[in-house]
């Protein structure tokens, strides 16, 4: 290592220390936060799909860091996004864990601690949400400013603070433009069809669709980084590339297994951070919080769950640097207003290396939201083009389909356990067997204990208030579902919910 930059290297370890009669001697960066909207932490070039063509993320894990087990706190919008913004578990956030609701005003988030230390902060696209801001008595997203690009953030910053800048891509959130992929040279047959899902030619296009989604995202992170280049900003900045939950496949988004809640996410900072490593630690996307508040010699935010990453990004080291470091824990509560009166699906799971366990607190309602649209798979309305799931819906009573039916929109015990050591896909639940029973009751101890910590009302008998909390898309009281699906599921013009 070079004596400069061995000095910076040296420089970092008062902040790790968090000593503040030494705070002073760390130069705050810029913070470039870029995420994708409903992405499997696998759909990257980087991560391992040769399908997929991502060439800027994949350049910035080059220079930096790739989480091989990174995870969003619950797989929905806007609890994800409010978890990251707070650095605490959705259960704790009261409305906070619904998709559009609100972030009560008393939950203070990384981004208000930025401004106060001075950073110039703003985000473009959706933030935190959907949901209503204003109904919490807020002036603003939680996110911050918006602005209308990443040029514009800049030109706003004459007093040259360091800054805070969040994009938040709607790629590769459906609806897909149906025959992109192909369009773009994607290659139906070259595509791998997870186990969970039907192995034909509409759905392999549809991951085509996807993956052509993805790239578009690809292609606006290299726009972010030639603004960079531009505006003489790359030298002290980090980059954070990430999703905020999973794809919307049946049994992705909206649900605990892995595609629903694991998610991609990378570092770069190259004059700073040691680079071309990959880390197996369990992380969560509400880490960002405390180590973004801890990279920018800001004040924590009061009652966090979740920890800094500052001591694994100066890491020289990589595979597991945290033994405790082994675990995650998930869960959810109401996705889309797809069940009669807005009833939600409550869920917790714990995910380890070698297991995924899963409590389902409601096992009599449809963890897929009511027949016959099953709304918390998108389109929850059926309203615009979904191939893959009109798919299992239209064929969900052919034996040779039925099983990718059950998987993904079937009622579910309230218990379930995969061994990924010979079930990566997680269809084989074995919560039932006698060899895994001991397994079972440690994990499930594992996971109470967690919970009754962070106080879930779940567990803790508190106040129960996420079935009744309101929901601000009044359009989905009244699902219109689109001609085509109509046609081929024999379903009426429009329904009540």
């Amino acid at each position: 290592m070079r004596r400069r930059d061995f000095l910076k290297y040296c420089s970092l370890f008062p902040l790790l220390w968090r000593c503040s009669a030494h705070r002073t001697f760390f130069k705050q960066p810029n913070i470039l936060l870029l995420m994708s909207d409903n992405h499997c932490w696998n759909h990257l070039g980087c991560y391992g799909d040769s399908v997929v063509r991502t060439p800027h993320i994949d350049g910035i894990a080059e220079q930096g860091i790739r989480f091989s087990h990174a995870f969003c706190s619950a797989p929905s919008c806007t609890p994800a996004r409010a978890g990251l913004l707070t650095g605490q578990d959705i259960w704790r956030l009261e409305q906070g864990a619904n998709l559009w609701g609100i972030l009560p005003k008393k939950f203070i988030t990384f981004v208000d601690r930025l401004h106060a230390a001075g950073y110039h902060v703003g985000y473009q696209g959706k933030g935190w949400g959907p949901g209503s801001y204003k109904a919490a008595g807020r002036t603003q997203n939680p996110a911050g400013k918006k602005f209308e690009s990443f040029s514009s953030f800049l030109s706003a910053n004459p007093g040259n603070r360091p800054w805070f800048y969040w994009f938040s891509s709607r790629n590769p959130h459906r609806p897909y433009d149906v025959g992109s992929g192909i369009k773009a040279g994607l290659d139906p047959g070259n595509v791998t069809v997870p186990s969970y899902l039907p192995d034909i030619p509409d759905v392999r296009k549809d991951i085509c669709d996807y993956y052509r989604e993805i790239e578009r995202f690809d292609q606006q992170v290299g726009d972010f980084l030639n603004v960079l280049k531009a505006n003489r900003q790359s030298e002290n900045t980090l980059i954070i590339v990430c999703s905020d939950n999973g794809w919307q496949m049946p049994r992705g988004l909206a649900n605990l297994y892995d595609f629903g809640t694991r998610i991609p996410l990378v570092f770069s900072w190259p004059d700073t951070m040691p680079s071309g490593r990959v880390v197996d630690d369990f992380v969560n996307l509400n880490d960002l919080a405390p180590t973004i508040l801890d990279l920018a010699n800001a004040d924590s935010l009061p009652d966090m769950t979740a920890k800094s990453l500052l001591s694994i990004l100066l890491s020289n080291k990589e595979g597991r640097l945290d033994p405790d470091r082994n675990h995650i824990v998930t869960g959810r509560e109401r996705h889309a207003w797809c069940r009669r009166d807005g009833l939600g699906y409550p869920a917790r799971a714990l995910r380890t290396d070698r297991f995924l366990y899963i409590r389902n607190f409601e096992p009599d309602r449809w963890p897929a939201g009511d027949p016959p649209l099953f709304g918390d798979v998108d389109a929850h309305m059926l309203h615009y083009p979904c191939p893959t799931k009109l798919f299992i819906l239209e064929n969900r009573n052919d034996a040779k389909y039925r099983s990718f039916f059950e998987l993904g929109f079937a009622k579910r015990p309230a218990e379930e356990l995969y061994d990924l050591s010979v079930d990566a896909d997680q269809i084989h639940n074995v919560a039932g067997h006698p060899q895994y029973r001991q397994i079972k009751e440690k994990l499930r101890q594992r996971l109470d204990d967690y919970l009754i910590n962070t106080k879930d009302p779940r567990l803790t008998g508190g106040e129960l208030i996420w079935d009744t909390a309101r929901y601000f898309a009044k359009k989905d009281f009244t699902p219109k579902p689109s001609q085509q699906a109509r046609q081929r599921l024999g379903l009426k013009q429009e329904y009540h919910l």
